[in-house]
């Protein structure tokens, strides 16, 4: 029993130490490659260090890559898209946790079949709805597209949603609150731990969206993050060390959040799956 249990650790943690090689190694690789010179990237191994710390290449990504352009076009979009998106997120689980109405299996159901269906299938009918609303190459064109819920928030949602008393719904309610008082003065302060979860889980996925501004937001005036970095496949597709620093400039925001709230994010799921 010993041997198989000292059998069993060794395998645990040799997986554990392969798995995080396999995810630090290509960040290595890129931070180590960002603050190179071009010369030096090509003619040295991808894991040598640089001969001297050299910083250019930040200068050069983020002046000439107008990244100050692209973060303030992703904040502007990450505040306004995730604020409706946890707000009716929020508010559609506790309706379907709180209330019993016609035809709320089925809405549940249809709601479900919606996230299932993949959403390339659906990009031209969403192209003409979008273009006939008149937002094609406008900033709000890609908001509208992030303010759709999901499976995932609103099944963590309705978890923490079980653990708040409904008790305390109906105190508020026999003091003469109405619903909409009951949601944001009882239940929303409540689902801090979630909300802080979903805030990275689909915060990520907003911040490092592509697809959509490429698509949706052409001008050049509307770069995001992500296609500010894309951009630097023309002027610097063969300078890889600028590109590099580019990408670690990307990088670091997103970092940065996930570090300050992780035990938020562990707490959460921890949480949902209580």
């Amino acid at each position: 029993m010993k041997d198989k249990f000292t059998l069993g650790s060794f395998l645990k943690y040799l997986v554990l130490i392969t798995g995080t090689i396999v995810a630090i190694l290509p960040l290595l690789v890129v931070f180590i490659g960002s603050f190179k010179s071009n010369e030096e990237f090509l003619t040295t191994g991808v894991l040598t260090l640089p001969q001297k710390l050299d910083l250019s290449n930040y200068k050069t990504a983020f002046i000439n890559g107008q990244m100050l352009l692209g973060f303030k076009n992703t904040l502007i979009i990450f505040i306004i898209s995730m604020v409706g998106k946890l707000t009716l997120g929020s508010m559609f689980a506790y309706a379907v946790n709180r209330f019993n109405f016609k035809f709320k299996k089925i809405i549940v159901i249809l709601f479900m079949i919606a996230m299932l269906i993949p959403s390339i299938t659906s990009q031209v009918a969403t192209f003409q709805v979008i273009e006939g609303l008149g937002l094609f190459n406008s900033i709000w064109s890609v908001i509208i597209l992030n303010l759709g819920t999901d499976v995932i928030s609103l099944y963590i949602f309705m978890q923490y949603l079980d653990e708040i008393p409904i008790s305390l719904d109906e105190s508020a309610y026999l003091d003469g609150a109405g619903y909409f008082q009951i949601f944001w003065k009882i239940i929303l302060p409540n689902l801090k731990a979630p909300i802080v979860t979903m805030l990275i889980i689909s915060g990520v996925g907003v911040y490092n969206d592509f697809y959509n501004p490429f698509l949706y937001m052409p001008s050049a005036k509307l770069k995001v993050i992500s296609t500010a970095l894309f951009a630097f496949k023309g002027p610097y597709g063969t300078n890889w060390p600028v590109i590099l620093a580019g990408v670690i400039i990307v990088i670091l925001p997103i970092l940065v959040v996930f570090v300050t709230l992780q035990k938020y994010i562990y707490n959460g799921v921890a949480g949902s799956v209580k």
